[in-house]
């Protein structure tokens, strides 16, 4: 199944620190391992993006959720779980990932993943994955793979070949939580 072949070529490209193009339950992404900074600055340089405007990462579980978040707060899994569309969250005081994903005020956005590529990606990584929208800083986000510039695709290591067809919803609502579960709406 060419999913699998897919998840294949993708881990071996990020596990060497390469930066990936691929489907997200959202927009098309720019992702890489969230534990490697030298990845990450990669991504920051490709999308000409000052460090300071920190990008989301994903995740597929509990278990990598409190292996970057100590404390979280009990209200970031009910909105996970009454969420009906992809919502990212902003969480206080991450750890175990790349100081250079970490925004200045000591949080970092992650998005809990059900998508089948970027769900089992996850499982073979066992880290998080950087996912940042597959535009320049400043242009408009692609809706669909023919909407990416051609910079971004010959900036990226690998283009992850499934879903070049489908047009993508909107991106994620974005709700940040503090860790005395203040509930502030960003993006929705």
């Amino acid at each position: 199944m060419e999913i699998n072949q897919e998840i294949h070529n993708a881990y071996e490209i990020i596990k060497e620190g390469g930066i990936i193009l691929y489907p997200t339950d959202t927009v098309w992404g720019i992702g890489c391992d969230a534990t490697n900074a030298e990845a990450v600055a990669k991504i920051y340089k490709l999308k000409q993006r000052a460090e300071t405007q920190s990008m989301i990462v994903l995740m597929n579980g509990e278990k990598m959720m409190y292996n970057v978040f100590k404390d979280i707060p009990e209200v970031a899994w009910q909105i996970m779980d009454l969420s009906e569309n992809p919502t990212t969250l902003i969480l206080d005081k991450p750890r175990n990932v790349a100081p250079n994903l970490i925004a200045t005020d000591n949080t970092l956005g992650i998005r809990m993943v059900k998508e089948p590529f970027c769900f089992k990606l996850l499982e073979k990584m066992k880290k998080p994955l950087v996912s940042t929208s597959a535009n320049i800083s400043g242009k408009p986000t692609p809706k669909s793979f023919k909407e990416i510039s051609p910079e971004i695709i010959k900036g990226v290591d690998y283009v992850v070949n499934l879903h070049h067809e489908k047009i993508s919803g909107k991106p994620s609502t974005i709700i940040k939580l503090t860790n005395d579960s203040q509930v502030k709406v960003i993006r929705k």
